[in-house]
């Protein structure tokens, strides 16, 4: 890659915004659902996802969801995404709790994070 095509990418990247949401986790199987808040929605599956893998999830009941049904099994949702960027950081995580509780109660869902 040519310099100054990498300085663009490098560019770029640093310029995506990230949103703040809530997402779920949902076992097919059994149907149990498992929600968490993030200051990156977008990009949480990621880190969601390769602790499963890795057998190193913090929620000791959905890494055994996970090791019985695969990753075919449990599904990422984004449940809930804010878009507004004038929030302030207290405003943000302020949202953040009272959605992820909002959400808790309404999909009768335990925490991800556990």
């Amino acid at each position: 890659m040519e310099k100054s095509a990498r300085r663009a990418a490098v560019r770029d990247y640093k310029e995506i915004k990230s949103r703040p949401g809530v997402y779920s986790l949902t076992c097919a199987a059994t149907g149990q659902t498992w929600v968490g808040n993030s200051r990156a929605i977008d990009s949480q599956v990621n880190s969601v996802m390769f602790s499963l893998r890795h057998g190193s999830h913090r929620n000791r009941d959905l890494q055994a969801a996970w090791n019985a049904h695969g990753e075919a099994g449990v599904v990422y949702a984004i449940v809930e995404a804010l878009d507004d960027a004038d929030m302030t950081a207290i405003g943000r995580d302020t949202w953040l709790k009272e959605r992820l509780r909002h959400w808790a109660a309404a999909l009768d869902a335990k925490s991800a994070i556990a």
